[in-house]
């Protein structure tokens, strides 16, 4: 089980400070989509320069014409680079065949997909590396997250890794180790604290023993 740091709300020398106190207890540095919009693959591009060791996830939602914006998200140092589970299967298919082509990996994220279930075993056939439920910003606002929409993806996803995002917290974790998915990504849960480093290691600790 990987831990994944999701940075959103910063700019390139805020991320750097950010990665460099937590490092030593993640395993991929996802550039947020606030950060892409503001600051480019530039931010790719440096914080994989920075952090050579760790994976960077580019979290491009891409929509359409994935193949050229994946191929631009390997160039900038991209690992992992995100599609949109809404998006046509053509999309999709191209954003894993530029992938392959370049060494990368695909992370479905199935934000706002209406019928899980039957999304996720389509997205699974197309061959990505990731499938991700993903309670969004406007959502956690109202109190959702999604441990339930996990347990559906889980229940019918045989080759892709699952992941989970949105709103996971130091409280919330062991409550997703339970279900076991293959990628935890926390964005606030760990950076809106004072020590980031100590919540980070913690979170570590929960997911190494509950591998």
């Amino acid at each position: 089980m990987k831990l994944q740091l999701a940075l959103d709300l910063v700019d390139i020398p805020q991320a750097k400070q950010v990665v460099k106190e937590v490092e030593a207890y993640i395993d991929i540095v996802e550039i947020g989509t606030p950060v892409v919009i503001n600051e480019g693959l530039r931010a790719v591009k440096e914080i994989k320069e920075a952090f050579p060791h760790l994976e960077v996830l580019a979290d491009l939602k891409v929509m359409d014409a994935a193949g050229y914006e994946v191929m631009k998200a390997s160039e900038a140092g991209a690992d992992i680079v995100t599609v949109l589970g809404a998006s046509e299967d053509m999309t999709i298919k191209g954003a894993v065949e530029e992938a392959r082509r370049q060494g990368k990996q695909i992370l479905v994220d199935m934000i706002a997909v209406k019928n899980l279930e039957q999304r996720a075993q389509e997205v699974d056939a197309l061959g990505v590396d990731y499938i991700c439920v993903h309670t969004g910003y406007d959502l956690q606002a109202v109190g959702q997250n999604s441990f339930n929409d996990l347990l559906t993806i889980k229940r019918v996803v045989k080759q892709a890794k699952t992941a989970i995002a949105g709103g996971i917290k130091l409280d919330t974790l062991p409550e997703v180790i339970e279900a076991s998915p293959d990628l935890v990504i926390v964005g606030g849960g760990i950076t809106a604290h004072e020590d980031m480093q100590a919540v980070a290691a913690e979170m570590r600790k929960l997911i190494q023993q509950g591998a």
